[in-house]
């Protein structure tokens, strides 16, 4: 994979705008370089020079949408994005920049660990006081889904609001500015990824026994 990371210089956000308004075939053929070069090769850098301190990505997202199942037939996404094996997030779309961590997809069994975890007094005030740092650093923190707290759980838990969460994740978003055509978006989603630690080793802690 490329590394060396200067940031994107191109018109990514005309290239995204484009697309929005014709999301088609012909059009995404007609910028197919202009993707490889100002949106995608960029992306495959910053991950390159983060790997050795995050690891390698998990997957890159392909430009093609899985249109099977959904209402919405537009064949192309309008961002790009890619996740680490231990929790990392980035990407990027026409408005900016997005940089996250924890747990996306959690199975069953995860989701039953996740909430004993959550209940119990030690693990569960640990896991308060990381959500709590990360807020006060000024990330959304969120993966509440359920309007009351799951079974066997008391609606009055001290932690109903981590209760009702099926997945837990923390994000920043910036908008689009020249810092992002320069080596300063690297360090900003270094830093998302750094402040996330805690968050990543309480989850592999206690969801991947």
């Amino acid at each position: 994979m490329p590394g060396t990371f200067t940031g994107w210089k191109g018109d990514f956000k005309g290239f995204f705008l484009g697309l929005r308004a014709n999301n088609n075939k012909a059009y995404f053929e007609a910028h197919r370089k202009q993707y490889e070069a100002e949106v995608k090769a960029p992306m495959l850098a910053l991950l390159a020079d983060l790997e050795a301190e995050f690891g390698p990505p998990h997957r890159v997202s392909r430009p093609n949408r899985d249109i099977r199942f959904s209402a919405d037939k537009s064949p192309y996404k309008l961002n790009i994005y890619a996740d680490l094996d231990r929790g990392g997030y980035v990407a990027l779309d026409a408005e900016g920049l997005v940089a996250a961590g924890g747990r996306y997809m959690v199975d069953d069994v995860q989701l039953k660990r996740l909430r004993e975890a959550v209940a119990a007094d030690r693990s569960g005030k640990e896991l308060a006081v990381i959500v709590a740092a990360l807020r006060k650093k000024g990330y959304d923190v969120e993966g509440q889904e359920l309007k009351r707290v799951p079974s066997p759980y008391p609606q009055d838990h001290p932690r109903a609001d981590l209760l009702r969460h099926k997945r837990l994740i923390y994000w920043r978003r910036w908008p689009a500015e020249p810092w992002i055509a320069t080596s300063k978006a690297k360090d900003r989603v270094a830093q998302v990824w750094r402040d996330g630690a805690d968050l990543n080793a309480w989850m592999t802690k206690h969801l991947d026994k």
